[in-house]
């Protein structure tokens, strides 16, 4: 299950990272999502994929830009990631995330570092860095109960079977 509110070290990246670079084509001929995760970022910073268990990953604007490839939010979310905070996301990869059972949060945060901890609540709004809170506009109630059913396919599984 997906949960609306954590915590973890940030993981700092920054604007414009396509789809390519959160998961490289030549890995997408499998549909092993472990090897997906092993391989996160790896044309960006070889160093990343080892970070991200755990992690609320902080990225600029237009986070996901560039292909539409689901791969690319799946890969994050096997790769350990908690959270994606940034100002903006393709629409696309936005959905994406959500679909997988990744929250996504649209929220500015120009003073995190890496390191730094962040703790989010989608339900309320909000998200801390080191203590400096900052406030988003929530999820809407039904991105957030496909979040916590863990995607929407968990979503769709639950409720075909009331």
């Amino acid at each position: 299950m997906t949960v609306l509110n954590g915590s973890g070290p940030a993981v700092c990246i920054g604007e414009d990272i396509d789809t390519d670079l959160v998961i490289a084509g030549r890995y997408l001929r499998t549909k092993d999502w472990s090897l997906w995760a092993k391989h996160v970022f790896e044309d960006l910073d070889p160093t990343l994929a080892s970070r991200l268990q755990g992690s609320v990953l902080v990225a600029g604007k237009n986070m996901g830009c560039g292909s539409s490839r689901e791969q690319a939010a799946r890969a994050l979310h096997e790769a350990g990631v908690l959270a994606v905070i940034a100002p903006s996301f393709a629409r696309i990869f936005f959905r994406n995330c959500i679909n997988v059972g990744l929250p996504v949060l649209e929220c500015d945060i120009p003073e995190c570092r890496d390191g730094m901890m962040v703790t989010f609540d989608c339900t309320e709004g909000w998200i801390t860095v080191d203590g400096i809170r900052h406030e988003f506009l929530p999820l809407s109630p039904r991105m957030q109960e496909i979040l916590s059913n863990g995607g929407l396919v968990e979503y769709w599984k639950r409720r075909l079977e009331r």
